[in-house]
């Protein structure tokens, strides 16, 4: 699923015009992602987490040439699924 599918199941499930589902849509991505990039976490109870990892640096090669590179700490956002989530995707229902 994308985000145009994701509107428009809203739009449908709710019975909403499709500017007003769009609108809602990206005020959910966008909370979410100004939350992360402030290092927040974000728990929705039933689906799962999104986490801020932090990496250290560390001593990588360039793909291309071989060349030893270092790569600079960085912070990735990961998602860590919940339980009731992962039952659902491994019964298939």
């Amino acid at each position: 699923m994308n985000k145009s599918e994701l509107i428009e199941a809203l739009a449908q499930d709710i019975n909403l015009p499709h500017r007003e589902a769009a609108a809602i849509t990206n005020t959910v991505i966008e909370t979410m992602t100004e939350a992360l990039a402030r290092g927040e976490s974000i728990e929705i109870r039933g689906f799962g987490s999104f986490v801020i990892k932090k990496y250290d640096s560390y001593e990588g090669r360039n793909p291309k040439t071989g060349k030893k590179i270092q790569v600079q700490p960085k912070r990735l956002p990961f998602f860590k699924v919940g339980k009731e989530l992962r039952e659902r995707v491994n019964n298939g229902k």
